[in-house]
């Protein structure tokens, strides 16, 4: 079947935009042939800072022919007794375009309808891809686009040509001026010439030979060989970074390797900020000695090549060296005030006009970890109170205000450099930590605690002056800052009542928050609930089994997070939805019944053999299923609860539990409340869809 080869080239793409606009050009394509009923075999993008592409392989040359049916009005509308066609019948084939005699008739569960069947001849793909190519390149979405000219377009950046060709054949269109061909062009420096494309083979192969690699991956593995490749002669090694290598290969189409060096005297510097120096300004490669020690080379990525990289090194360097030199520069300035010192001077910085200075933040963070320490773990009470003191310090130092990634990392070398307890220097550090998806976290429990402090502080002071997220507005990032303190509670396995650290954080922010207690605490309450859902959801747990358990009890997220897990696996049992079916019929006849305080059964009014059993199994489990309850073994108290189905089952099967006998009746419903109280305790099982167990 016919390929599709589609390029859009354009002046030079931020490297940032290159692979969403990519994803995104290969979903919407995928996406409208498959309305189209022209799903091809393959779909590959490519994309370097000049174009963007499209490779398509397998693509019908035309649609199929469908048949299709249109239903009118009921055969009793549409004709007479006698056959002939009413007003309604020859009003519907008359807007339909067909004669009254070509009308059929079709039965349906609501009874006989007349109704038109016809083929539709399927249109040529060419021709459709006439229309849909222009639409899909105009569809893509980019965080800033422009026009340029007169042109009415906005792209991202200026169009410069646009290559598109169907089975060989030039798929015709026009944007902005610019019309289709079979045309690519090569790197604009190396070689800018243009060059004829007939098929994929011949656009690959053109593009190789024209100083482009349009696949992304592979400009990363050469990247990655031609470092290895330059540095192994000194037997010297790179500092890996993924997201650096990605970033980099988007901003060449062609990648030379270019092996730079600095004055030794730099290694001074903390190392953390040498690396970050090179590879945020510079989008450098830092390079290790065969001892793991940092050394003074570097490694750029350029986009062309002239003979004798020296002069591209020595331009490389001396760039470097001005931004070395500042760094150098900060980090001696601020080695003349200690940490310590530093941190009165954030009585100088305006954490958020509502909430205070970050001072004021800080004494809440110690005041707050206190309490998570003096919970979680005593033994560390020393080390979170110093870290708490010094977390927020480096803030104002010179590296920070220049490198803002290193907060934190600054205040852990600072620290050490004033003397501070390793333990205490590692807690300023991971604090921070998890700071995105999937990042670790704090090793340990001092930065932990003091983590949680801070963001917890941030969450109750925003929703406190009602700065709560709404929508995908969410700027000051609180789902991150909730999941991160999920996160730690659940993979650290902290028992910690969410509802006391809400309080004593409102406790803390007293005077700065404008809503009331109450409405504040339950917002952020439902604020981590919908959280946790979310995080539960992601492994794959359903829905109702989430809900079931929230609603029963969330105060202790890690205990919620074992029932949910522990339930998700029960509810895998052959026969959980008749057992759910037997529980709600529990909860069903209790529904709406005066509740008068704790119930007790009366042994002497049970009168049918079938309650008397199911009394006597209830009593014999209810001990034991609460002491599994209280000991966290889920598994087995779930297992207690299905023994009750048979006789639940044959309860309602032979009592009136509504008995006309008033005694008998609130005996027999008492019974019913026990079993939904011991229900109860594991989950709010009214929760669970039957259709879906």
């Amino acid at each position: 079947m016919p390929d599709l080869i589609l390029e859009i080239g354009t002046e030079e793409i931020p490297a940032g935009f290159i692979p969403p606009a990519m994803d995104e050009l290969k979903t919407r394509f995928k996406k409208a042939m498959d309305d189209l009923n022209l799903s091809p075999e393959s779909l590959t993008t490519y994309g370097t800072p000049r174009r963007l592409a499209l490779i398509v392989k397998g693509i019908p040359e035309r649609q199929a022919d469908q048949e299709e049916e249109i239903l009118g009005p009921p055969k009793a509308a549409a004709f007479a007794p006698d056959g002939t066609p009413t007003k309604a019948g020859l009003g519907f084939s008359k807007a339909k375009g067909v004669r009254a005699e070509d009308l059929q008739i079709k039965s349906t569960p609501r009874g006989d309808y007349v109704c038109i069947r016809r083929i539709l001849a399927g249109e040529e793909t060419r021709v459709l891809l006439s229309e849909l190519l222009p639409k899909l390149i105009l569809s893509l979405p980019f965080r800033k686009s422009m026009r340029w000219g007169t042109s009415s377009l906005r792209f991202v950046r200026p169009v410069h040509w646009i290559l598109a060709l169907f089975n060989g054949e030039i798929v015709p269109f026009a944007l902005g001026g610019i019309r289709t061909g079979a045309r690519s062009r090569g790197h604009r420096f190396l070689a800018p010439d243009n060059f004829e494309v007939g098929n994929i083979d011949d656009y690959l192969r053109g593009l190789e030979g024209h100083f482009v690699m349009a696949d992304p991956e592979k400009r990363q593995r050469k990247i990655a060989n031609d470092i290895e490749k330059a540095l192994s002669p000194e037997k010297l090694t790179w500092l890996e970074d993924a997201e650096l290598l990605k970033e980099v290969s988007f901003l060449v189409e062609y990648p030379f390797v270019v092996v730079g060096k600095f004055d030794s005297s730099y290694l001074s510097v903390p190392r953390e900020v040498l690396v970050t120096a090179m590879r945020e300004h510079q989008r450098y490669f830092s390079v290790l000695n065969p001892d793991g020690s940092l050394a003074p080379r570097f490694v750029a990525i350029n986009n062309t090549f002239r003979e004798g990289l020296a002069t591209f090194a020595s331009g490389h360097e001396r760039v470097l060296k001005a931004r070395l030199e500042d760094a150098k520069f900060f980090f001696q300035e601020d080695m003349k005030v200690p940490l310590e010192k530093r941190v009165d001077t954030l009585k100088e910085v305006i954490f958020h006009a509502k909430l205070g200075t970050s001072y004021e933040k800080v004494q809440r963070i110690i005041m707050l970890s206190e309490f998570l320490s003096e919970t979680l773990n005593k033994e560390v009470a020393a080390t979170t109170k110093r870290a708490a003191t010094l977390c927020k310090a480096d803030l104002v130092t010179e590296m920070v205000g220049e490198f803002p990634s290193l907060q934190g990392t600054i205040g852990r070398i600072y620290a050490r450099l004033s003397g501070e307890a390793e333990e205490v220097c590692s807690a300023i550090l991971e604090h921070y930590m998890p700071r995105f998806s999937h990042d670790a976290l704090p090793k340990g429990d001092a930065g932990a605690f003091i983590g949680m402090a801070d963001r917890m502080d941030t969450i109750v002071g925003c929703f406190g002056n009602d700065l709560a997220p709404t929508g995908a507005a969410d700027p000051f990032a609180l789902r991150r800052a909730a999941l991160a303190i999920i996160r730690i509670v659940l993979e650290k396995s902290y028992r910690l009542s969410l509802d006391a650290l809400i309080a004593k954080s409102v406790e803390l922010l007293k005077e700065k928050i404008h809503v009331s207690r109450d409405t504040l605490l339950a917002a952020v309450k439902d604020f981590f609930a919908v959280r946790l859902r979310g995080y539960m959801q992601a492994e794959e747990i359903a829905y109702d089994s989430i809900a079931s358990v929230l609603a029963n009890s969330f105060d202790d997220i890690d205990d919620c997070s074992r029932r949910i897990k522990v339930f998700h696996k029960f509810r895998q049992q052959e026969n959980f939805a008749s057992l759910m079916l037997s529980f709600k019929r529990v909860g069903n006849i209790l529904e709406g019944q005066p509740q008068e305080g704790e119930a007790f059964v009366n042994p002497d009014l049970l009168k049918e053999a079938a309650e008397k059993s199911l009394y006597e199994t209830l009593m014999e489990i209810r001990d034991a299923y609460v002491s599994s309850m209280n000991a966290r073994n889920y598994h087995e108290a779930l297992g207690m609860i299905a023994t009750l189905k048979p006789m639940v089952d044959r309860f309602f099967d032979e009592v009136l539990v509504m008995d006309s006998d008033v005694d008998l009746r609130k005996n027999r419903l008492a019974l019913l409340s026990i079993i939904k109280r011991l229900f109860s305790m594991f989950a709010d099982f009214s929760k669970i869809s039957t259709s879906l167990a």
